[in-house]
């Protein structure tokens, strides 16, 4: 950012560092970056807008812990511009972090697709599932197998 002085060029690295992409280098192919970087360079050219739905598969997948909290940060502050952020997310973070999660199981695939839970995180501790009992045991710090 320190190279450029065009607000039109400054708008956009801006929103590249706003999406946790500030390492890309210019002329960087989009074959070179991952699924989670290419759904974040999407983001970057959407965050002045509001009044979107965002439909996002898994944009946790492979980032760093570090990187899964400036998205959080990000996700944010896109519905505090009044848009709505729907996703498919295992990462725990993100569904403590979420205004409504909707579990659906009991099982993958053929065994899967009815809704065994839908409410707020905090709701959810209450839960007999499984993915309450990883956020149960998310918060209690204890991430091992029983």
């Amino acid at each position: 950012m320190q190279y450029f002085s065009s607000t039109r060029i400054l708008n956009r690295v801006q929103a590249l560092y706003d999406v946790g992409l500030s390492y890309l280098t210019l002329g960087q192919s989009t074959s070179s970056l991952s699924g989670g970087e290419l759904q974040r360079l999407k983001l970057a050219s959407e965050l002045q807008h509001e009044g979107e739905i965002y439909l996002l598969d898994e944009p946790s997948r492979g980032l760093h812990p570090e990187d899964t909290q400036h998205l959080l940060k990000l996700f944010n502050r896109l519905v505090d511009k009044g848009n709505t952020v729907i996703m498919i997310e295992h990462n725990l973070d993100f569904l403590a972090n979420s205004d409504w999660v909707i579990e659906l199981g009991p099982e993958g695939g053929k065994n899967g697709g009815h809704i065994i839970y839908e409410g707020t995180p905090q709701d959810m501790l209450e839960a007999e599932t499984v993915t309450a009992k990883w956020v149960r045991k998310a918060i209690k710090g204890n991430y091992s197998v029983d």
